[in-house]
């Protein structure tokens, strides 16, 4: 029985299989390298700042029982987060601070530059 067929098939398969062009776009999503947009101007506590919040840290940090025995979820708690500085120095891993959000990857350097911007723009509660 003649072998070449089916070597000549597993060939053409293994070539078709092993070669494939990554689009950036499926890989890292829409707009991957475009510049960061959020942090330009004045940022928005309720337009920016919580969706960030209510995505990375709100699910541990609030209800009756904070992780941390750190309550967010209300401007109030945000803004004392922020000004006491735990706010940034987590979220940024710098030395000293707990990195968060625990367990997931670090937010996006945009994200990071909007909530810098939020807290050096006086944070208001806009």
């Amino acid at each position: 029985m003649n072998k070449f067929p089916y070597f000549f098939i597993g060939v053409v398969l293994l070539t078709l299989t092993a070669c494939y062009y990554d689009h950036e776009e499926i890989l890292y999503g829409a707009g991957a390298n475009q510049p960061c947009t959020d942090s330009v101007g004045t940022v928005s506590y309720a337009q920016k700042v919580v969706p960030i919040l209510r995505a990375s840290c709100y699910s541990c940090h609030s209800g009756s029982y904070p992780s941390g025995n750190q309550l967010m979820g209300t401007y109030a708690a945000d803004k004392a987060m922020a000004q006491n500085g735990k706010l940034y120095g987590t979220i940024s891993y710098a030395s000293g601070y707990s990195p968060m959000p625990k367990g997931a990857a670090k937010l996006s350097n945009c994200q990071i530059a909007t909530i810098k911007k939020w807290i050096d723009g006086g944070m208001l509660h806009n």
